[in-house]
């Protein structure tokens, strides 16, 4: 399974021009890190995947690698696969043992097709002797990250068809940031920029852990793939789409490109603004049902209102939920051979949930092996987040380590299988989670050539595994900056943005817009549906969502909206003034000795932008989050944070601020809760704070209970004095 690839890795766009070479890395073909070869496990698998509107007609695979020093050469060498089919051999050479080789391996274009493998075989031996063993540790070989694939790829032309949607604007087979230009009218208004938000949240759903980013223009670009949004009033430069008869979707070949370049225009349409929000709506909603080149929408219904916390992409915490709810593939939680590469189960959870009354959370692990004919240190390894929770000894077969043989399935013998009741402690747990299983087959070899090498060795996690979070309720201190980067939290509550206004300048420049696109992307990104019920308003109009959390574009008009919100706010940020809450270093556990001592205002001729958190002035118990900058292009500085998987854990407390590379996280402002405890909870977590109040509540308890306990045998003694 590919991983998300750091910003870093990330060398081209989504929409290379054809031609255009680009480097696949290691990671973006699913490693975690360097790849060890093995005697007993001396293959490796990597998965490279090509765009449907691209064919590759170049390859190269750049091979660093560092091999064992103590191999019989003349016998040993690398196999290299592609699809199945042997293209290159490596020899292994005694000059270069021991230190790091670059090969270079020419790859046949013609074996590529939508999905591939690359894999790498270790064939190795350092012995003549006819019992060689395979766990000996002279078999080695280690891929080095550096390792990379260099694809020259053409681009192909598609036909204008609604049917290939999502693509070619999104492609599930590329593992590239999705980058897909938006082209809005110079002066977008407030209808038109939701409308556009609906689709960007859309495709940011789509993209996942490859992030999203959309800039704005007002003339389709000539060297990609753009969406276009139009009105009779307010068409892109250059486009002529004639009369407009409705709500309407269009794919057309990209006019500011030439014929030969496959690039398309998706265009939404209507008469006004209303059908233009209809036609926005039926594509994230009806596209698998379009088809043809244009298809005019009669209705769209949105469907039944979302509950809180059921966004497709979180985890359930109203029940118990099995593995098999996790996972995509339930190859994944199947491993082979004797040192298999770890089963990992991603889990994204509320980032509020709150273990006020548990400790711990009860993860049920059942799962399956090849069973060792006798006790060994074959092991079971269970963490999260790459910490430790448990390691299980891997039982034989049976007692006696003789299998027993029953033919009947409901008869055979189980010591192959296992359960255990893991509690994992609540502070490993958050609101983005991995459970890593790595099994251990250890050798069952008790001499020389007792028993020779295969590659039976199995093992899985049973689908039917379960972890269950029914037990904690929703309660979190706020503002929290770091729930809203990793999760969207408060906003990502409702799926569908039903509780959330974005707030925009009244006039957003090109930059506004990007990051108003953009910032519901990545909402769209952490819950995995599109924002249909959001409302977005110009600050002027901040009052008519005044009910709702904030996410706001701290620029021009805006920044005065925050302004007027007075001096409670972390940080002001206006254009050649910065304004700053001071307060006292705050304790080991991270509480405020006393408030805000103060504030410094300082005029600045340098960028500064801000991602601020705190409490809605309108509405208790709300939240608002604004991006705010001395300028609209220091907006994009903050997009790239939010869109660094490296950079995204620094985002923190109520304030972040992110000054060219360096990014500096504060606690400055007041705290406020939100979700809901249960009374005697409540009364709980707040007399826990202080340690005086805890020692009289207990002597108030004891006493109480010594009081009840008192007046009960009393009661009993006068019963029997009555008798």
């Amino acid at each position: 399974m590919a991983t998300p690839p750091a910003a870093s890795e990330i060398v081209a766009s989504a929409n290379a021009p054809a031609g255009q070479a680009r480097d696949v890395s290691l990671s973006q073909m699913g490693a975690y890190g360097a790849i060890k070869l093995r005697g007993l496990d001396p293959t490796s698998t990597l998965n490279v995947a090509i765009r449907n509107d691209e064919v590759v007609t170049a390859a190269k695979l750049k091979l660093s690698y560092t091999y064992s020093p103590s191999l019989i050469y003349e016998l040993s060498h690398l196999k290299i696969y592609l699809n199945g089919e042997v293209v290159a051999t490596l020899p292994l050479e005694k000059a270069l043992a021991g230190q790091p080789v670059t090969r270079e391996v020419d790859l046949d274009p013609r074996l590529f097709t939508d999905f591939n493998r690359v894999s790498v075989q270790l064939i190795a031996h350092y012995t003549l002797d006819h019992c060689e063993d395979p766990y000996h540790s002279s078999l080695w070989a280690d891929i080095s990250p550096d390792t990379v694939l260099n694809l020259t790829t053409s681009r192909i032309g598609l036909p204008n068809s609604l049917a290939l949607l999502p693509a070619p604007f999104f492609d599930r087979r590329d593992n590239r940031r999705l980058v897909v230009p938006f082209v809005l009218p110079a002066q977008v208004d407030a209808p038109t920029l939701r409308a556009a938000g609906v689709v960007s949240s859309w495709l940011g759903a789509l993209a996942g852990w490859r992030g999203a980013r959309f800039p704005v223009a007002q003339t389709p670009p000539a060297d990609s793939h753009a969406i276009a949004f139009a009105l009779p009033k307010a068409q892109p430069a250059g486009l002529n789409l004639g009369e407009i008869k409705g709500p309407t979707v269009w794919v057309m070949p990209n006019p500011a490109s030439p014929p030969e370049s496959g690039y398309k225009l998706l265009v939404i349409a209507g008469r006004d603004e209303k059908e233009l929000q209809l036609a926005a709506n039926a594509l994230v909603l009806g596209q698998a049902g379009m088809s043809g080149s244009e298809a005019i929408v009669k209705t769209v219904d949105l469907g039944p209102e979302r509950k809180p916390y059921d966004a497709p992409n979180w985890t359930p915490v109203n029940r118990p939920v099995l593995f098999k709810e996790l996972v995509t593939d339930p190859g994944q939680l199947q491993a082979s051979g004797f040192n298999p590469p770890a089963i990992r189960i991603d889990m994204r959870l509320p980032p509020d949930l709150f273990a006020w009354a548990r400790h711990s959370v009860p993860l049920d692990v059942r799962y399956r092996y090849t069973a060792p004919s006798a006790y060994n240190d074959s092991v079971l390894n269970v963490g999260i987040n790459d910490q430790l929770l448990r390691s299980v000894r891997l039982r034989p077969a049976s007692p006696s380590g003789v299998e027993r043989q029953f033919n009947v399935p409901l008869l055979a013998g189980t010591e192959a299988r296992g359960e255990e009741e893991i509690r994992v402690p609540a502070l490993h747990i958050g609101g983005n989670n991995q459970f890593q299983f790595q099994f251990h087959m250890d050798s069952q070899k008790t001499g020389l050539c007792v028993s020779t090498a295969t590659d039976s060795a199995r093992a899985g996690i049973e689908p039917d595994s379960s972890i269950d979070f029914s037990q904690f309720v929703h309660y979190t201190a706020m503002p929290n900056l770091a729930f809203f980067a990793t999760s969207g939290y408060p906003f990502t509550r409702m799926a569908d943005l039903a509780d959330t206004a974005m707030v925009v300048p009244d006039t957003p420049d090109a930059k506004e817009a990007e990051a108003a696109l953009t910032v519901l992307g990545q909402l769209g990104r952490w819950s995995g549906l599109p924002a249909l019920r959001v409302s977005l308003v110009p600050a002027s109009a901040v009052d008519s969502v005044r009910d709702r959390d904030l996410l706001v574009i701290g620029t021009g008009s805006s920044s005065a909206l925050l302004a007027k919100w007075g001096k409670a706010l972390p940080m002001l940020i206006a254009s050649s003034q910065t304004e700053l809450s001071l307060r006292e270093p705050s304790t080991p556990d991270g509480r405020v000795v006393s408030g805000a001592m103060g504030r410094a205002a300082m005029s600045v001729n340098g960028p500064v932008a801000a991602l601020v958190g705190f409490e809605s002035p309108l509405a208790k118990r709300r939240s608002v989050v604004a991006l705010a900058a001395n300028t609209s292009d220091q907006l994009g500085s903050l997009l790239d944070v939010l869109g660094d998987d490296a950079k995204v854990g620094e985002v923190r407390g109520d304030l972040t601020v992110v000054r060219g590379k360096l990014v500096t996280a504060l606690s400055v402002g007041n705290t406020y809760y939100v979700g809901h405890l249960p009374w005697y909870a409540w009364l709980w977590v707040h007399i826990s704070r202080y340690p005086a109040l805890m020692a009289i509540a207990g002597i108030l308890a004891g006493l109480f209970v010594a009081l009840t306990v008192f007046w009960a045998l009393g009661r009993i003694a006068a019963r029997r004095l009555d008798r």
